[in-house]
């Protein structure tokens, strides 16, 4: 039977807190990296998420992700219709030892930042109303069907033996790919070039971010044990690792020391153990997060030598650290690994990487061009040129 464990509610409480945590800090890190005149509407775009995807959650969202499979590849939108059946009392599926409505609502915090996430591709040139809309076909039609697969018990991936402890598939996968159709159907700005108007602001989203992390990793273990503790940590030291070899990279290459590449190596590093954090050793999440670094490095030298206009990074950071961190879990997860001899988990992670990057650039892409037909993605060149802040908001820092 059932029955609800009064610690692991306190924790899950603590957790859910943390997640939601990030989406405020996700806009400082943003925020501060783009130009002066759009700092607002680029904060704006992570905050917004909170009250938006509220809503769509409450009444299809946590229904499409966790409701009666359908197939495996999403949930019967009436099963919890406006969290009808959603309350105090444990679910034995998929909450047997919290609240429902306490493991509704951790959920709920991962759904709200991985649209967010996507904003940095297309910041400075985003029509707001038209990026609203496209929240709710974001969410519907990819965040929705991965969840399902990935983390509902039936799900398609699940049953296929996909592991993704807290996000590398689900979040970092789907909002990195879909930042990189962003950046290609809208493309490229007036003006790339422009300084970073609040480089402590970066910092601090840095600090939030690393913070509730560790609800967002930690809590994925759904209750208060050591394998929230080994998450914690692994969370930590890869971030760690990963920030250190960011500027490890830098003075190799007779670059000075920045405060943005510090902060951009701690977040991938986030991106990298995510998935595999509660599968690995604290030793592996070391070499995770310094491999992670190098390879998002490498893959944001190589966009800059690119026309594509992905402003700030998200798929370099995002996309490619989250599909490398699925393959590290594949390759290092505790028994199932590809260093404990197994190969199955290895096979099918490929595959799955491979069908989830085919499936969310084909799908976003026509979400794009649906969101654009009905209202305009993009802003024109003049109120581009005025900034967004003005001429979306009627704001200015």
């Amino acid at each position: 039977m059932s029955e609800v464990i009064a610690a692991d509610i306190a924790w899950m409480l603590t957790a859910t807190c943390l997640v939601f945590f990030m989406t405020p800090g996700l806009s400082f890190f943003y925020g501060g990296m783009v130009s002066k005149k759009n700092i607002i509407s680029t904060m704006l775009q992570s905050f917004v998420a909170l009250g938006v995807v509220s809503i769509w959650w409450v009444l299809i969202g946590f229904s499409l992700c966790f409701g009666e499979s359908n197939g495996g590849i999403i949930g019967n939108p009436l099963t919890y219709f406006a969290f009808d059946n959603v309350g105090v009392a444990p679910n034995a599926l998929l909450s047997p030892n919290i609240p429902f409505v306490l493991f509704a609502m951790f959920q709920l915090k991962f759904a709200v930042i991985t649209p967010a996430l996507i904003t940095g591709s297309f910041a400075e040139r985003i029509n707001f109303k038209g990026y609203l809309f496209f929240i709710l076909l974001f969410s519907t039609f990819i965040y929705a069907p991965l969840c399902h697969m990935t983390w509902h018990p039936e799900g398609l991936l699940k049953l296929a033996g996909v592991l993704d402890y807290a996000g590398g598939t689900v979040v970092h996968m789907s909002a990195g790919v879909t930042a990189l159709t962003g950046a290609l159907v809208l493309g490229k700005r007036i003006n790339k070039s422009h300084q970073p108007v609040n480089i402590p602001f970066v910092l601090l989203g840095t600090g939030m971010l690393w913070f509730g992390w560790f609800g967002f990793n930690a809590g994925s273990s759904f209750s208060a044990n050591g394998e929230a503790a080994m998450s914690f940590a692994t969370t930590n030291c890869a971030s760690a690792a990963a920030m250190v070899t960011w500027i490890l990279i830098d003075l190799i290459r007779g670059k000075k020391i920045s405060a943005i590449g510090t902060c951009i190596g701690a977040v991938v590093g986030l991106v990298a153990i995510t998935p595999a954090a509660g599968f690995v050793t604290i030793g592996q999440s070391l070499l995770i997060g310094t491999l992670g670094a190098c390879l998002s490095y490498i893959a944001i030298e190589i966009k800059n030598k690119t026309k594509l206009d992905d402003t700030l990074d998200v798929f370099p950071s995002h996309g490619v650290a989250g599909m490398f961190g699925m393959i590290a879990t594949a390759i290092f997860a505790k028994d199932v690994g590809l260093v404990n001899g197994e190969t199955s988990t290895f096979i099918v992670h490929i595959i799955a990487l491979v069908a989830v990057f085919a499936y969310v650039f084909m799908i976003s892409m026509i979400l794009y061009k649906v969101s654009n037909k009905l209202i305009p993605m993009r802003v024109n060149k003049d109120l581009e040129s005025d900034g967004l802040d003005q001429s979306q908001h009627n704001e200015q820092y």
